[in-house]
């Protein structure tokens, strides 16, 4: 029987093409027997008009390229997440949450339901009215109240100064009697305050008890329906188990507690590869090569580009992708690869509390979980008396260009106060991959790490931190345009998101194996570094050439 979410590739491959490793799935160049499978199912979508929406909203799709029982070599078709199509060349979720008749269906009706009792609840006038009337009380309780403590101020004040010069005009017992009447005053002044203060105190809190009554139904609610979502996504997770090329299958909840995980975020399971490869081990398909690449439009916080290839997430996918690929023949982790092994550190300005170096691209700033060769490894070697951190400041390991490093405390003190005050002065070079219209501009796209997928960043104006940049246009070459970036702020791949993001320039750095596409090398270098000496004070600038 043939199996119909099987397409076989147009032009079968020669045995000498194909993979001879499977691909790693979280940082790979994709194959081109993938690249081939690809363009045949870009192609197939045009055909598919329930496509359209999805793509409209952009997805992440997947090709696994198989050999199937037959000896024929054809691929899978895959999407990340669920969706309700009619058309069935897709691999499908390993439970429909979509079924009618399903557990998570009944679950979603009641949380919809408890929804819009929530919704209702909150469109009560009466919130907005008390809320209204609460914040007007407590504004004009805190006037009155302190326009009472000015007077009480100024009274404490007129006795101070009665006290001071009636001690000598007046008699011992008329002066006490001056006393007592004083004390009077302040007490009759404290117990005034407090009056008033407890009056405004019983108004406020009548309101907020009214209020109290209204906002604790929805309380109870929003707990209620947090413990439901969190029972229905246990319940669906137990659904999940996973193969792998031995033949071994493992539930979803085992596989996070394997890796030292928390509970796995909605969706996970639901991703192209984990689909793909379940499904070509369940249907005897030998897996030779895998790619995932973007289709449609970028979602407004990620950096996606329709037609790019993108590895698999590590927050939903590696704990179960690392599993499944068990027992195939797995390329290594090019990530492993030290990049920067044979490039060497140029020492651009050196005394004897700190030095400037120009660090080359590929090697990291600080030591890895894998990794120990970095700029500091390197220099504590080099300067084996040298007291402190050393490092003062950090670039991307693909990035190139200038760090500032300290010799001792004092001087990294001195320093890092400088980075954190903003008073350095910094200048990065960069090559686009594409030609940028504008001449000059300022960014401002707060960011967050990717939590389901570090260390990519996120675009987030909710729990991002601000992010900065000045840009300015410098030649516009075929295809490509050389930038200068000065950075206000510090972020992480700050520069690289300012610069690929649609709300940035919307053109990847040339090399970015994150955001765009990958080359040689990553053309962004740190060109020019102004500070002050950490013991002279003497302003210094310190410029580095890029090599591209």
């Amino acid at each position: 029987m043939t199996n119909t979410l099987f397409t076989p590739l147009l032009v079968q491959p020669k045995l000498e093409s194909l993979p001879a490793e499977f691909t790693y799935p979280f940082y790979y160049e994709p194959h081109p027997i993938c690249r081939e499978a690809v363009a045949q199912l870009q192609q197939e979508l045009t055909t598919m008009p329930d496509f359209n929406q999805a793509e409209a909203e952009g997805k992440m799709l997947g090709v696994l390229v198989v050999r199937a029982k037959s000896g024929e070599i054809g691929y899978l078709q895959a999407f990340s997440g669920q969706m309700a199509l009619k058309n069935t060349r897709f691999v499908p979720a390993l439970f429909d949450i979509n079924a009618k008749n399903s557990f998570f269906h009944s679950g979603q009706v009641e949380l919809n339901r408890l929804n819009h009792t929530i919704e209702a609840l909150n469109a009560n006038p009466n919130i907005k009215t008390l809320e209204r009337l609460q914040g007007k009380k407590q504004q004009e309780a805190d006037s009155e109240i302190e326009a009472i403590r000015q007077k009480n101020i100024q009274g404490r004040k007129v006795r101070k100064a009665k006290r001071t010069s009636c001690i000598t005009a007046y008699s011992a017992s008329d002066y006490q009697g001056l006393l007592t009447d004083l004390a009077k005053q302040s007490v009759t002044e404290k117990n005034e305050l407090k009056s008033l203060q407890a009056k405004w105190q019983g108004e406020i809190t009548s309101i907020g008890q009214k209020l109290s009554v209204l906002l604790d139904e929805i309380g109870a609610l929003k707990r209620k329906r947090k413990q439901l979502s969190l029972q229905l996504q246990h319940r669906l997770f137990k659904q999940y188990a996973f193969l792998n090329a031995k033949g071994e299958s493992k539930p979803l909840l085992s596989l996070f507690e394997q890796a030292g995980r928390e509970m796995p975020a909605a969706g996970t399971g639901d991703c192209a590869g984990p689909k793909l490869l379940q499904y070509a081990y369940l249907n005897k398909m030998v897996p030779l090569a895998m790619a995932e690449f973007w289709c449609g439009k970028s979602p407004k916080s990620e950096i996606r580009q329709h037609g790019q290839f993108y590895g698999a997430c590590q927050g939903k996918c590696k704990p179960i992708l690392s599993h499944m690929i068990e027992g195939l023949n797995v390329e290594p982790n090019p990530l492993l690869n030290n990049r920067g092994k044979d490039k060497q550190l140029e020492y651009v300005y050196q005394d004897d509390v700190m030095c400037v170096i120009n660090k080359p691209a590929g090697l990291l700033s600080v030591p890895g979980k894998e990794i120990e060769d970095s700029v500091y490894s390197r220099l504590a070697q080099q300067f084996p008396d040298a007291s402190g951190p050393l490092i003062v400041h950090r670039l991307d390991m693909s990035t190139s260009g200038l760090i500032v490093i300290a010799l001792n405390k004092r001087s990294h003190k001195k320093l890092q106060e400088q980075f954190i005050h903003r008073t350095v002065s910094k200048r990065y070079v960069a090559l686009l991959d594409g030609e940028l219209s504008l001449n000059e501009g300022l960014i401002d796209l707060p960011l967050r790490v990717d939590l389901e997928d570090r260390p990519r960043q996120l675009v987030c104006y909710e729990y991002g931190r601000a992010a900065q940049t000045k840009w300015q246009t410098v030649e516009r070459l075929q295809n490509q345009t050389r930038v200068h970036f000065y950075p206000i702020t510090g972020r992480t791949h700050q520069l690289r998101v300012h610069s690929a993001h649609i709300s940035g320039l919307g053109i990847p750095i040339i090399g970015d194996d994150l955001y765009g596409n990958t080359a040689d090398r990553l053309c962004l270098h740190a060109e020019t570094l102004t500070l002050n000496h950490p013991t002279t004070n003497a302003k210094m600038m310190f410029k580095s050439d890029a090599d591209f």
